[in-house]
């Protein structure tokens, strides 16, 4: 059976396909993450529309007793033109566009498609340095969705908070590190912190704990220092790629951008 369906989705990434046509990923709250086919040379209007972030309603003829999908229309709602001018921001809608493919939208396509055009938009309306922030609350985020977020409030040995003050208050005592096994982060009190891989300040964890706690337009309002960004990104970075089980490209290849 054939049949046209439509339908608002995100474009996540487009390869050749033959020499002529393309295969498209697709994300959409419906279906998560999905191909398509865009058949047509390089003078195909469509071709200029079936870009990598663009946004908005697509039209689609499946053929189900060929299994086959394609594209037929496409009316673009957001354009995310400034990701073709900053690097950084074009790298980090890749590696967001790869977590989504390589965890099947952590089992939640809705949830998926909220996050990740929330981090687009974002990118859009604001400068790189609000960007690397955004990516960095977008993975914590996206963590929480794939239900392996740490807890970032007590120490998981003797469980002092990090928030409060029943944590002696010297410089160590005041920083965490974090404990895989646990999935959780111990205290200075509690272990040597000092040769640990992945150590965050107190400034880390409170912002990490606002970022969980705090409605999204409080957690935007709080700055962070560049020792803080640094901690917060490191802990991200090896979080989410562990939880995808593999390397992920965009990482790799995106050394010293993202």
């Amino acid at each position: 059976m054939s049949r046209d369906a439509v339908q608002e989705a995100l474009v996540l990434a487009v390869r050749a396909q033959g020499e002529s046509n393309r295969s498209v990923t697709l994300l959409s709250a419906q279906e998560g993450v999905f191909s398509a086919t865009l058949f047509g040379g390089p003078k195909s209007r469509l071709r200029s529309l079936v870009v990598p972030f663009n946004r908005g309603r697509v039209w689609l003829y499946k053929d189900e007793r060929r299994q086959t999908c394609k594209i037929t229309d496409f009316d673009v709602t957001h354009y995310h033109l400034s990701f073709r001018e900053n690097l950084f921001k074009g790298w980090a809608a890749a590696f967001a566009a790869e977590i989504a493919v390589k965890t099947k939208c952590a089992g939640s396509s809705a949830d998926c498609w909220q996050l990740i055009n929330g981090l687009l938009d974002g990118m859009e309306l604001t400068s790189e340095n609000e960007s690397r922030l955004g990516l960095v609350r977008f993975v914590w985020r996206y963590l929480a969705l794939l239900g392996v977020r740490p807890q970032t409030r007590q120490c998981v040995a003797c469980g002092s908070s990090f928030l409060g003050s029943t944590i002696a208050e010297n410089t160590l005592s005041w920083k965490a590190a974090y404990e895989a096994g646990e999935n959780g982060f111990v205290c200075g009190d509690c272990a040597d912190i000092r040769s640990r891989p992945l150590v965050l300040g107190r400034g880390a964890l409170t912002y990490l704990e606002a970022v969980s706690d705090l409605p999204p337009g409080r957690v935007r309002a709080i700055g962070v220092d560049a020792q803080t960004m640094a901690e917060m990104k490191q802990l991200c970075f090896y979080l989410i790629e562990n939880a995808c089980g593999m390397k992920l490209k965009s990482l790799e290849s995106g050394v010293g951008i993202l």
